[in-house]
C-alpha cells in the first residue's frame, strides 16, 4: 500500500520505481534496474541542479561489477558464435555437424549469460524504506523464487529460454530424423525458446519504462533492453522461417532462417558490449 509521502510506479502488481521525501527536504528515487545494475538510489536535494546518490557498500558493488561483466561477456561471445554458425550455414562453408557444433558452443555461453543475469537479480541489493532509505545486500544465494518481482521474472524467463534452446541445439546433432521429428524435436523447442526470450524482453521494457513500453533514448539501460529485444524478434523470424514443410521436406525460407539468426545474434553481442558500461 502506497504511503502519503511515497509515489510508486510500475505495471500491474510490479513496482519498478518508488519516490519519497527525505529528511531536510528533497526526494529519493529507487529504481529496480538502477539499484540492481548500478547499486544506487538517486537523491535530489532542494535547489540542486543534479542528483546525488546513496550507494551500496563496496563489497556489494564489487559483486555487481563481476556479475555484470560475466553476463555481458557471455552474451558477446555467445552472440558471436551464433552469428558464426549462421554464417557457415548461409555460405556453405561447413557441413551440418559443423554448424551444430558452433551453435552448441554459443548456446553454452547463452546459458551462462542467462543464469548469471538471474544471479544479478537474486543477489541484488534490496531497498529498505524509511527516512533517506538505503540498500542492503542479502547473503549470497544461487537461487530464489520471487515471481512477484518483474526483474526476477524477466531474468528467469531469459534463463529458461536459453535452456530450451539447449534442447534444440542438442537435438540438432541427431541424424536420420523424419520431417515430423525435425519439427517436433528441433523446430518446436526453437520457437518456445524464442517466445520465452520475447516475454523476458517485454518485461524488461516494462521495468525500465515503469509501465507501458516506450522510448527512453537517453537511457543506456533502455538501449540494452531494446537491442536485445530486437535480437529476440529476429530470432523468432528465423525460427518461423525454419519450419520444415512435410510435403516437400524443405524449410519455408532458408535465407530468412540463416540471416535472422545471424543478425539477431549480433544484436545480443551488441547488447553485451553495451552492458559492460552499465555497471556501478
Amino acid at each position: 500500500m502506497e504511503k502519503p509521502d511515497q509515489h510508486a510506479e510500475g505495471a500491474g502488481p510490479f513496482t519498478t520505481r518508488l519516490t519519497w521525501r527525505v529528511p531536510g527536504g528533497g526526494t529519493a528515487v529507487w529504481e529496480s534496474r538502477r539499484a540492481r545494475r548500478r547499486g544506487v538510489i538517486a537523491v535530489r536535494q532542494p535547489g540542486a541542479e543534479t542528483s546525488g546518490s546513496i550507494s551500496a557498500d563496496d563489497v556489494t558493488l564489487g559483486r555487481l561489477r563481476r556479475l555484470n561483466a560475466i553476463a555481458a561477456i557471455a552474451f558477446v561471445i555467445g552472440g558471436a558464435l551464433f552469428a558464426g554458425g549462421a554464417g557457415v550455414a548461409q555460405f556453405g562453408s561447413g557441413d551440418a555437424t559443423t554448424c551444430a557444433s558452433i551453435y552448441f558452443a554459443g548456446g553454452l555461453f547463452f546459458n551462462t549469460g542467462g543464469y548469471v543475469s538471474l544471479l544479478q537479480v537474486v543477489n541484488a541489493p534490496r531497498h529498505l524504506p524509511g527516512g533517506e532509505g538505503r540498500l542492503v545486500t542479502p547473503g549470497w544465494r544461487w537461487w530464489s523464487y520471487e515471481p512477484t518481482r518483474v526483474d526476477w521474472l524477466s531474468a528467469f524467463l531469459l534463463f529458461a529460454g536459453t535452456l530450451v534452446f539447449g534442447v534444440n541445439l542438442l537435438d540438432s546433432f541427431l541424424q536420420g530424423l523424419s520431417v515430423q521429428q525435425v519439427n517436433r524435436l528441433i523446430w518446436g523447442p526453437d520457437v518456445v525458446g524464442c517466445l520465452l526470450f520475447l516475454s523476458s524482453g517485454h518485461l524488461a521494457l516494462v521495468e525500465i519504462c515503469h509501465g507501458r513500453p516506450g522510448l527512453r533514448l537517453h537511457s543506456l539501460g533502455w538501449w540494452i533492453v531494446a537491442v536485445n529485444q530486437l535480437g529476440s524478434v529476429l530470432f523468432m523470424a528465423s525460427a518461423l522461417a525454419a519450419y520444415t514443410r512435410p510435403s516437400t521436406g524443405s524449410l519455408i525460407n532458408v535465407d530468412i532462417a540463416n540471416w535472422g539468426t545471424l543478425t539477431g545474434a549480433l544484436c545480443f553481442s551488441v547488447g553485451g558490449f553495451l552492458q559492460l558500461a552499465e555497471r556501478p
